[in-house]
């Protein structure tokens, strides 16, 4: 019996005719659609007018679901895998089933779509050697501390997911975290009439929605931060050290001291022969 295909496709993120033929014709090709929230698909398909099976596929049900899909493949059924916006899998529902395909030898391909997160990316206006995109921002308080860490010392932008209920927290945590002159941008209702992006300093954004409520999915570019910037921070903890004490952080993760006493010169912008002279100084 021949195998039936796993489409990964996209799907609109907010605007409707943001749709490709080839979409709405895989559409009309598989024998079943599987999909984050049935009544928001049915809307575009019925916007198409295209009738098709569903199967719904979200957080809750996942590995149940997964199962089927993985069975009716196997029996030679053809599947479209949607998300209500965008490309699945990408902070959503179906991590996973691509490598349960590959495992069952199962073809799997895609039909590309629109993303938030590069259309909001574009939008920002954030100049940046590159991005990094980390899904939603954390809620746990220890998860944010270590994701303030990551952010103090990133060169590239970094983007994330965030609901409107969950903004001023986010912005209040960044704030204080990163200080509010960090550049960044708020970018909502991509495609939609009442589409808006807002780069500013993080004081200014935190401040924005204490008296406005905060409406739509968010997508937020946080600016990188300059190598000099993270160089010049390196240089003012390091002049709080001795440089006894310099070399000792590096020994005690098991480096020799020769390499040690290398690695203090280079990161203080002093000779090898200074630093062996302090640490030989009672010699």
């Amino acid at each position: 019996m021949e195998k039936g295909t796993l489409y990964i496709c996209g799907t609109p993120i907010g605007n409707l005719e943001d749709i490709t033929i080839r979409q709405l014709n895989t559409f009309k090709l598989v024998d079943f659609i599987a999909c984050e929230d049935t009544r928001h698909t049915i809307k575009l398909l019925n916007r198409y007018e295209i009738t098709k099976k569903l199967i719904s596929f979200h957080e809750h049900n996942y590995m149940a679901k997964s199962d089927e899909i993985i069975r009716l493949l196997s029996e030679g059924k053809s599947i479209a895998l949607v998300s209500d916006a965008g490309m699945p899998i990408i902070s959503d529902p179906g991590q996973g089933i691509v490598k349960r395909c590959r495992e069952q030898e199962l073809a799997v391909t895609t039909v590309p779509g629109p993303t938030a997160l590069i259309s909001g990316f574009i939008l920002s206006g954030i100049e940046s050697g590159g991005f990094v995109f980390a899904g939603f921002f954390p809620k746990d308080k220890k998860d944010i501390k270590e994701q303030l860490e990551y952010l103090m010392n990133e060169t590239k932008a970094v983007i994330y997911y965030e609901a409107p209920h969950r903004i001023r927290k986010t912005l209040a945590a960044l704030a204080e975290g990163l200080g509010g002159e960090r550049e960044v941008s708020l970018i909502r209702e991509i495609t939609k009439i009442h589409e808006e992006a807002v780069t500013d300093k993080l004081s200014n954004l935190a401040s924005r929605y204490e008296d406005r409520e905060p409406k739509g999915e968010f997508v937020m570019v946080i600016s990188g931060v300059s190598k000099t910037s993270i160089e010049e921070k390196k240089q003012e903890e390091f002049a709080l050290l001795t440089i006894e004490e310099h070399v000792a952080i590096y020994t005690e993760k098991g480096m020799s001291v020769k390499d040690a006493m290398k690695a203090v010169a280079k990161a203080r912008g002093v000779s090898k022969r200074e630093v062996y002279a302090v640490l030989n100084k009672d010699n």
